[in-house]
């Protein structure tokens, strides 16, 4: 993969999620805020292959790092209106 640093949009979709604007927020604001004692990977609604990828894939791979803070700052925030 080189040295391409990935979106949320394309993370959403590495997940198997909606990932256009309007996907993402609903996501977020059916999920958010996620607890702080709850590691991004751990929470509830994850399926166990999406947990599995955001542990394994994605919290170790720098390529993946932005998007997987990105959706982490903003899941931990209560829902808005925009992405």
């Amino acid at each position: 993969m080189g040295n391409h640093v990935h979106d949320i949009s394309e993370l959403f979709r590495q997940l198997g999620l909606p990932a256009d604007a309007r996907g993402v927020q609903g996501f977020l604001a059916t999920h958010a805020p996620l607890a702080a004692n709850i590691r991004l990977s751990d929470a509830p609604f994850w399926t166990p292959a999406q947990a599995a990828l955001l542990k394994e894939k994605f919290l170790e791979d720098a390529n993946w790092e932005h998007a997987v803070d990105e959706l982490n700052l903003l899941i931990r925030a209560a829902p808005s209106t925009g992405v």
